[in-house]
């Protein structure tokens, strides 16, 4: 084995173990890897994909706590829950499929996409559902050593691979608020993100404690600040997607069959319209800009568009209506959500929370205000920190974490945790658009990186500390021409008012992907296996092996106007 090492400005130096002797192989020979995955969420499923149609010479298996796959869309059954992203551009864009049934797909509808794409790609024999990866521990051989549980049994066993592949999710860890005597509640305690199979609400007194992206969709289900945006397709008024969308056959929010058959049948029309929404989407970036004319247009019209809402109630609108920047908290279509805060049968209580006592909850004016049912619809642990130890060459991630910010290299490496990588890592483009497309991108990105270390004889790399500070400091400078650094409090910020954005990348969902485009392997370290240009091994190449492909391609291919 031959280690490299690299001070900040310092060229990287070769220390050879031992005398340098020819390796008995061709050039572009890979070398057998095992990955692990952990997750079969939306970037799990997809990396199972991306894998078979990148690399060669490799096993993966795929570790999944939950009974089913899916992610956050098995995890999440509350009533009304649904994508904020329109749904024909919430799915692979290799697994197309024009039979959603309304504009914005809900959860029900995204987890049976995703269990069908695994059975129909034959998927599931690379996923262990109800297993739990407890424990990871780098080895300087260059595997990460794994321990496993498997939740039926309770049985904890050992694993290993050399890549380790953290796809467990952004949104997934749940929490309760932090609210004294909480536990003490004596009627229904309920967490949106663990939504009881057959809990009964109707007829109930029910209190939703949170209005972020969960609490908008669940009081109108309940019902027979944040901003409030009106269904994306509602405000395109001009150009190619106005024109597309406004030919669609729809009822209410729902595709009919006609519109449906036509996107099964007319597979150019069905890409244009995918195309021109994305497009859309995309496009949002400028709005994210502070003191930009979009920003200025925004603010006025969903105003405006709140206010007539909310039957221009001046107490509701005092209340919901933010102050802060459009798109400072992540834009939340709520269809029904404002109209159902102007109920009789509904209260919208601004008052901090004191305490919640066992009858229910009282309010900072010492009001108890009597509940059966108490639904928390508060998020998540948004720091980013690994559900269990990862252990790398300094210590736990977990740790590193817990006393400073969140960092990774390009949202998805870090120093000193050789041969690991994360899909939604810190800065990563999730402001706005479909995570989808986003898991796409950094899937190839890794299986880039992967194919490199087969093919070079790289045991391990992992960014250098001096990469990580640079990109750091220009995310810094950056933020602050944003919304999301204004004053509120959004997970974009670890669920606080003021402080780093650390969930968001600097820049586009466009730009995010530019920046994947090309692996920047001067940013990184290595450890070879047995030197710089050990990987050039005999003096033949796998292009000119017998069974190859055409072995005097760089003269054109015949058939072909070259």
């Amino acid at each position: 084995m031959v280690s490299e090492t690299a001070g900040a400005a310092a060229a990287r130096v070769t220390i050879p173990d031992t005398p340098y002797t020819i390796l008995e192989q061709p050039l572009g020979t890979e070398s057998h890897v095992r990955i692990v995955t952990i997750g079969a969420g939306a970037s799990g499923i997809n990396m199972i994909r991306t894998l078979r149609t990148s690399l060669t010479n490799y096993t993966h298996i795929v570790y999944e706590k939950n009974p089913k796959v899916g992610g956050t869309w098995y995890e999440n059954r509350y009533p009304g829950c649904k994508c904020d992203i329109p749904a024909h551009n919430y799915q692979y864009s290799w697994k197309p499929n024009p039979e959603w049934n309304s504009f914005f797909g809900s959860a029900e509808e995204i987890e049976a996409y995703f269990c069908g794409v695994v059975e129909e790609e034959d998927f599931g024999r690379e996923i262990k559902t109800e297993h739990r990866v407890v424990q990871a521990r780098w080895n300087e051989k260059g595997v990460w050593e794994l321990r496993i549980e498997d939740l039926r049994s309770g049985i904890v066993f050992d694993d290993y691979c050399h890549f380790l592949l953290n796809a467990s999710g952004i949104l997934n860890n749940w929490k309760w608020p932090q609210i004294p005597g909480l536990h003490d509640f004596k009627g229904d305690l309920v967490h949106s993100a663990n939504w009881p199979e057959n809990f009964e609400y109707p007829g109930r007194k029910v209190a939703v404690i949170g209005n972020g992206s969960s609490g908008v969709q669940i009081v109108p289900a309940l019902q027979p600040g944040n901003w409030i945006a009106p269904p994306s397709y509602k405000t395109w008024k001009s150009g190619k997607v106005a024109e597309i969308l406004g030919s669609l056959d729809m009822d209410g929010e729902n595709f009919t069959p006609k519109q449906i058959e036509k996107f099964k049948t007319s597979p150019e029309y069905y890409l244009e319209f995918v195309k021109a929404v994305e497009e859309q989407i995309n496009g949002r970036f400028p709005m994210m800009l502070k003191d930009s004319e979009r920003q200025a247009q925004a603010f006025k019209l969903l105003s405006i568009y709140m206010t007539t809402l909310l039957g221009n109630d001046k107490l509701l609108c005092k209340a919901l209506i933010p102050s802060f920047a459009v798109g400072c908290r992540r834009l939340t279509p709520g269809p029904g959500y404002l109209e159902s805060l102007t109920k009789e049968n509904v209260r919208v209580v601004t008052e901090n929370i004191a305490r919640v006592v066992p009858t229910g909850i009282e309010i900072a004016t010492g009001e108890v205000v009597e509940v059966d049912s108490l639904i928390c619809a508060t998020g998540f642990d948004l720091s980013f920190r690994p559900r269990f130890p990862v252990i790398g060459r300094k210590g736990n991630l977990q740790d590193l974490w817990t006393e400073n910010l969140p960092r990774a290299y390009m949202s998805c490496a870090v120093p000193d945790f050789p041969n690991y990588f994360m899909f939604l890592g810190p800065n990563s483009a999730i402001g706005h658009g479909s995570v989808i497309t986003i898991t796409e991108h950094i899937s190839r990105y890794i299986c880039s990186i992967i194919q490199k270390c087969q093919t070079e004889g790289i045991l391990s790399l992992s960014p250098s500390h001096a990469a990580l500070s640079a990109y750091s400091e220009h995310i810094d400078a950056f933020m602050p021409r944003t919304v999301w650094s204004e004053t509120c409090r959004s997970w974009f910020k670890n669920g606080k008012e003021t402080g780093p954005v650390t969930a968001l990348h600097p820049g586009s969902r466009i730009h995010w992907f530019h920046m994947l485009e090309m692996f920047r392997g001067e940013d990184f370290e290595y450890v070879y296996e047995r030197g710089r240009f050990g990987y050039l091994g005999n003096g033949f190449s796998t292009k000119e092996l017998e069974g190859g492909e055409d072995k005097t391609w760089y003269l054109g291919t015949l058939g072909a106007n070259n």
